[in-house]
């Protein structure tokens, strides 16, 4: 079995640097316009990052049971831990990561869990660390087929943590804009803002990792507008600092949404996997509707 360094624990004096770098520089004076660190916030979103590493211990241990017996008992190659082999698992890892992630925002199940991520309505590298609690016990999923063509589970958590770490930086405002060459091909700051934002244009775009190619194959791109600042958060914000309460208010929510009320059995089911803001009488909005609504309204 291959043996990889756990790099997630390297990058946290990286983590810690970054952070105090960029609140330096968002307090300089030709930053005074963005909204920066809120201590309260920073705090919070740290707190879920902690809670999310002492939790991933538990949930690691099923991803790693579920990855090897995928790999131990079903797979159809067996591909050797080798550059190339990387590189294939590199482009693989990032199609599966932009699929969980775009299903995330579609699926209430799946939302539940990540709307952690999305519950600041700051910006900046601390949000990267507002983790999810539950989304480690399920989100695996997504990642199944890697060890069914061969991968080993060992070459996959090495990829998927590469990846979470490419993603830290791009939780900025401090950053503009990079090269055109690299807009076009990568995930940056600019795009992840627009990931962010709660304004009905920017809903439910730019899933992307690392690469974000995906979203401009599969419809889901929208580059950030000049016109339209990014106002960041959730279309209704959760209004809280306590950890307990980000890690758990989407999923009290979803119980309540289902077991309550007068419904059809298919309907309650619906709750499950129907996106955000469905509503089985008809009264919810989807992002969908939001964006269209948007649109129209420009055209007036």
């Amino acid at each position: 079995m291959p043996e990889f360094p756990n790099i997630i624990h390297f990058a946290i004096p990286v983590f810690v640097f970054s952070m105090l770098l960029e609140l330096y520089v968002t307090t300089r004076e030709k930053f005074s316009e963005t909204k920066g660190y809120e201590p309260k916030d920073a705090f919070a979103s740290i707190a879920m990052g902690l809670g999310n590493v002492f939790l991933g211990f538990a949930s690691k241990g099923l991803v790693w049971l579920a990855l090897f017996w995928v790999y131990n008992n079903l797979r159809l190659f067996t591909i050797p831990p080798t550059w190339w082999s990387f590189v294939l698992l590199f482009f693989a890892d990032d199609l599966a990561y932009y699929w969980f992630h775009r299903i995330s925002h579609q699926c209430r199940l799946f939302w539940a869990s990540h709307v952690v991520h999305h519950s600041s309505q700051h910006y900046n590298l601390s949000t990267a660390l507002r983790q999810t609690w539950s989304g480690g016990f399920y989100s695996f999923v997504f990642w199944l087929w890697l060890p069914l063509l061969g991968f080993h589970p060992a070459m996959i958590l090495l990829q998927m943590s590469v990846s979470l770490l490419y993603q830290f930086w791009i939780h900025t405002e401090a950053i503009s804009k990079m090269p055109r060459w690299f807009e076009a091909i990568f995930n940056t700051p600019s795009h992840h803002r627009v990931h962010h934002g709660s304004n009905p244009i920017y809903l439910d775009r730019n899933h992307a990792g690392i690469l974000i190619i995906w979203d401009k194959l599969f419809g889901t791109f929208q580059p950030e507008l000049e016109d339209e600042k990014v106002t960041y958060g959730l279309v209704t914000n959760i209004k809280t600092y306590n950890p307990v309460k980000i890690a758990f208010i989407e999923w009290w929510q979803l119980l309540k949404d289902i077991f309550t009320g007068h419904k059809s059995l298919k309907n309650r089911f619906n709750y499950l996997i129907k996106p955000p803001g469905w509503k089985h009488d008809g009264t919810g909005k989807l992002s969908n509707d939001l964006r269209q609504e948007w649109l129209n309204s420009k055209k007036k």
